[in-house]
């Protein structure tokens, strides 16, 4: 079984890094402002750099709660999560900025808002 509270600290650790994201995708209005500027490129860059750790971070709260805490909440879709993760990390320079632009626009406030609810539930020994 798991630690509740290194388990907190790990998903707070991860919101922080997460809530950063919209911050950073502020001033991009479309796909192609990620290409259109240094500041643009710098965004991406930053925002991946986040997404490749969180990636690797919900992978190891899948291993070490043996995949039965992420479960409980569908309302993401955790292997697509972590696996953002992988495609970073071995794309070597080759990132699509419509699918990174979809992902902050689309997926990043819901893992955001699901996160926050991992927290509370587990602190609340609801989970």
């Amino acid at each position: 079984m798991y630690d509740p509270e290194l388990l907190v600290e790990k998903l707070s650790t991860l919101l922080e890094a997460l809530e950063r994201i919209p911050r950073r995708f502020a001033a991009i209005a479309t796909p192609a402002d990620f290409y259109a500027s240094d500041a643009g490129i710098d965004r991406m860059d930053a925002i991946c750099m986040i997404l490749i750790a969180a990636g690797e971070e919900l992978k190891n709260i899948d291993r070490k709660t043996e995949g039965k805490l992420l479960s409980h909440y569908p309302g993401v879709r955790w292997r697509g999560a972590m696996g953002v993760r992988d495609v970073l990390a071995h794309g070597y320079f080759q990132v699509n900025a419509e699918q990174l632009f979809d992902i902050c626009r689309n997926d990043i406030p819901t893992l955001i808002e699901m996160v926050k609810t991992i927290i509370q539930n587990i602190e609340h020994g609801s989970t």
